[in-house]
């Protein structure tokens, strides 16, 4: 990660400080405000880093530990960089529009998730040739439109257990949702939106490309960083796991042969010519009648 000044630099580039009108403001942004020019609202950046270092770090331990992060933003503005860091990093996103209850009717939303998988196969293995030309066509087009509205969240088998959202003011009924499920929230917060809403606020503008840009793109580094440390960790267990093994093998190896060296002796014992163990037959014992001569 950049170091403070620089990343403070490149904020202040990518116009990240500027807020909204002082008449649309919300009075909860104002530890987060820092000076008001002309009108508008200018944005704490020292506070902007702090956000972004814990939020960062928040989301670098859920993707260490293996859970999924949902990719939330239905503004123009921030979909194209949504989408594309989302699938970065292999998370599920929702850019078109939030379907209500995508979280906490989520049995529902796997029914219609199925019902695109299913409809994805049979025209791609030939299932639909022996249909009509309406009939695949028809069905194109709603593979085509539940594609559009949940093909981020195909692979989402279970519920997510964060929300990385852009303009919480916009992704209210998102930010409901999660609240209800107990699932983290994470935000990009504007002057004119309320921090309390997420659990963690990076206070920015969340209307302009570049803004949104720069500021997802740092948590989804955070995020990478996460998931190469989980794949670090398997890979050295697995490591540990074949050593044991290995080492228990070997261990299992010099048994096994000293216990066939210990059967191998206690065969070879003394024996008389041709006949039984002097140890089988016990002293002064006479011979059975049928070994006896006439």
């Amino acid at each position: 990660m950049e170091n403070n000044t620089s990343l403070q630099q490149q904020l202040l580039e990518a116009g990240v400080h500027f807020g909204h009108l002082k008449k649309k403001w919300n009075p909860k942004m104002l530890p987060y405000i820092f000076a008001e020019k002309k009108g508008i609202h200018i944005i704490d950046l020292n506070k902007t880093v702090e956000g972004l270092q814990e939020c960062a770090a928040a989301l670098k331990a859920i993707a260490r530990s293996g859970k999924k992060i949902m990719f939330v933003a239905t503004k123009k503005q921030a979909k194209e960089t949504m989408e594309e860091q989302a699938r970065r990093v292999g998370m599920p996103f929702a850019t078109e529009r939030w379907l209500g209850g995508m979280l906490t009717n989520f049995t529902t939303i796997r029914k219609s998730i199925k019902k695109l998988q299913t409809i994805e196969r049979m025209l791609s293995d030939g299932s639909a040739e022996n249909m009509t030309k309406k009939e695949r066509l028809v069905l194109s087009r709603e593979r085509d439109k539940l594609e559009k509205v949940i093909g981020g969240v195909v692979q989402l088998n279970r519920l997510p257990a964060a929300l990385l959202v852009v303009d919480i003011g916009h992704e209210h009924i998102a930010i409901a949702e999660a609240h209800r499920l107990n699932i983290t929230t994470f935000g990009m917060v504007d002057t004119n939106c309320d921090p309390n809403k997420v659990d963690f606020a990076v206070p920015a503008n969340d209307d302009a490309a570049k803004s949104i840009a720069i500021v997802i793109k740092y948590l989804t580094d955070a995020i990478v960083e996460g998931l190469e440390e989980r794949a670090k960790n398997k890979e050295e267990m697995e490591d540990a796991r074949h050593d044991g093994k290995d080492e228990f093998g070997d261990k299992d190896d010099e048994i096994r042969l000293a216990g066939e060296d210990d059967a191998d002796g206690q065969r070879k014992g003394p024996r008389g010519k041709g006949g039984p163990r002097t140890a089988d037959r016990k002293p002064g014992a006479r011979r059975p009648m049928t070994q006896r001569k006439k």
